[in-house]
């Protein structure tokens, strides 16, 4: 089979249709997917994108083709636990999980000789084939591998969406004084002249439902992202998946469904972990969110290991969450909290944080990104600096792992939180991180059932992490939910969004700036998506009022954070804040509505 491929240009677009096409429906149960016209509307529990996904090079790729019974995440007709272990339970240890060749891909069958879904978790498009089941059998696989290979592509560079009307000039910014290179005019891919965006966002916006919402006859504008994200459709799909085949409490049951839900569960505990590189899936400890998190470190280390006199130092722009827990604990304690100090644009000063380390400070907790401000922090220097001074490091991540790549193991922090929630998973979940010798050091702050080895009425003893921290029956849906979304944003790529997003910040920062009589609050060199201002003549609840009446949705208030708006002399801001969804379009909404108030 030829491809006529010329090295500088595309491959001709009909024969790798045709490649396409033929590779599909040799797969089991699959339709003819870049042939057909309706959108594929059956759930496909690995969690692809419904219509089609960009693909590494820029063209939407469409997926597979119609199951009408999907198969659940842990495996096809029999319990991947039963498959691998001859039973659904681990008799050795009952509490414990067996491994979910959804997460690690291999070839497995059911007794009826149906594949497994053994990618579930690869990122999979036509440049990712090699964890699919059974392509040895196809001799065109390679062909078709070669051609996508031979694909020129350009530099990946940020997408204006559809219905700007502004484009980005070169304006000096107060936080970025020139246009980096992926900011520049985008070049195009070889004598083609096409050109290559990282993703399409009128794609992703497809994904989720909710932005089709109308809200005063007006379509939604979801601005309101640092307070909590929307939820794409495979997220939603997935946790009805789970209630309508999966739903069981998890670990100690020989049954089918157990063994499901139990997979399924720990199999989003391997995402937290390859999401946010731990070193050991032991590492990961589910909680309800990052408050939850932040208590669970200053109730069970705190409470055991600081003494009266020891200090706790955090920053000037922390959420109530990471300062209200360090608080009763001090009260109870006699310890001694000392502040990080901001500059005038919202940058911690780093000279006066080496100030406050010394022989009585014990612990350093700060957040990564700001969310009244989106300030980010120069987290690594922090970490270090504590712990050159013998302190352990806690890192608020509720607002960075959204926009950008987290590294725990580069980062050294000793604990790592964040909540789903604001990662485009279901509200109540969030994960704790810990360096795992540190979490089984540390006594348990609940007791109950699932965290314990072994109780009389003498003696307990305790699981090691991350169960001694998980006691009773924990949100388990909600979790295989943050697995689902954390599929989600891996394949979109953390590096793209968060170019995308300050693409995004970029362009609205400068329109925000044209708007007589508007003050930015926080003006950090390095900013996350976050725009808090105050508009001189109105309150910030009317400012957010007027846009309500246009469906744009933003936050007005102290949003948690009073310290850090009382350091700049305000007591609230109004505060749109971005997500990868968001467009120029819809900045300029905003921007033209903010232009009428003063008008």
């Amino acid at each position: 089979m030829s491809t006529n491929i010329n090295e500088d240009s595309l491959p001709n677009l009909l024969e790798l249709e045709k490649l396409a096409n033929q590779f599909f429906k040799a797969l089991p149960g699959s339709a003819d997917p870049i042939a057909q016209t309706e959108p594929i509307k059956e759930y496909n529990p690995v969690g692809d994108y419904a219509g089609g996904i960009p693909g590494a090079n820029g063209f939407p790729i469409a997926l597979f083709g119609n199951n009408p019974q999907p198969p659940s995440l842990a495996g096809v007709g029999a319990s991947p636990s039963a498959v691998n272990q001859g039973n659904v339970i681990n008799l050795n240890e009952p509490q414990t999980s067996f491994e979910d060749p959804a997460v690690q891909p291999s070839h497995l069958s059911n007794g009826n000789n149906v594949p497994a879904t053994p990618f579930s978790g690869n990122g999979l498009s036509l440049n990712n084939l090699n964890g699919l089941p059974y392509l040895q059998d196809h001799s065109f696989e390679k062909e078709l591998q070669d051609t996508l290979n031979k694909i020129n592509t350009a530099p990946a560079v940020p997408q204006l969406p559809f219905g700007s009307a502004q484009q980005v000039s070169d304006p000096s910014y107060y936080f970025l004084k020139t246009i980096p290179p992926q900011f520049s005019a985008p070049k195009s891919s070889g004598a083609s002249g096409i050109i290559n965006p990282p993703f399409d966002v009128n794609i992703i916006r497809q994904d989720f439902p909710i932005l089709k919402e109308r809200v005063n006859g007006k379509q939604l504008v979801w601005l309101d992202n640092a307070a909590t994200t929307q939820k794409p459709k495979q997220v939603i799909d997935r946790i009805s998946y789970f209630y309508e085949h999966e739903n069981s409490n998890i670990h100690r049951a020989a049954h089918e469904l157990a063994a499901r839900a139990t997979d399924a569960y720990e199999g989003a505990r391997k995402k937290v972990q390859n999401f946010l590189n731990a070193a050991s899936v032991n590492e990961i400890v589910f909680v309800r969110g990052a408050t939850e998190a932040i208590n669970l470190v200053a109730k069970s280390w705190g409470e055991q290991n600081l003494q009266a006199g020891d200090e706790i130092i955090v920053s000037h722009l922390e959420h109530h969450a990471n300062i209200v827990p360090w608080q009763q604990l001090a009260s109870k304690k006699n310890l001694k909290i000392r502040v990080i100090p901001v500059d005038d644009d919202g940058q911690l000063i780093i000279e006066e944080y080496t100030k406050l380390l010394g022989p009585k400070t014990k612990l350093v907790s700060f957040t990564q990104v700001s969310n009244a401000l989106g300030t980010v922090t120069p987290a690594e220097q922090i970490v270090r600096l504590g712990h050159l001074a013998g302190a352990k490091v806690l890192v608020d991540g509720a607002q960075s792992v959204s926009h950008m790549p987290v590294d725990v193991q580069a980062l050294d922090a000793d604990w790592f939180v964040f909540s789903g929630h604001k990662v485009f998973a279901p509200t109540g979940i969030g994960v704790l991180y810990g360096k795992e010798d540190l979490l089984n050091e540390t006594q348990p702050w609940q007791g109950g059932g699932n965290m314990i080895v072994d109780v009389t009425f003498e003696h307990t003893q305790y699981h090691n992490a991350p169960a001694r921290f998980e006691a009773g029956t924990g949100n388990i849906a909600d979790a295989v939910g943050l697995g689902a979304a954390i599929d989600y944003v891996s394949r979109i790529g953390m590096e793209k969004i968060s170019t995308y997003e300050h693409y995004l910040l970029i362009y609205a920062t400068q329109l925000l700036k044209e708007v007589p009589g508007l003050r930015l609050i926080g003006t950090a060199a390095n900013k996350a998506s976050v725009l808090s201002f105050v508009l001189e003549g109105y309150k910030t609840e009317e400012v957010g009022h007027e846009l309500n009446k246009q469906g744009i949705a933003v936050r007005s208030g102290h949003h948690c954070a009073q310290p850090i708006l009382r350091r700049f002399g305000v007591e609230s801001t109004v505060r749109p804040s971005l997500a990868f969804y968001n467009t120029c379009a819809e900045v300029d909404l905003l921007v033209e509505t903010l232009h009428r108030l003063k008008k």
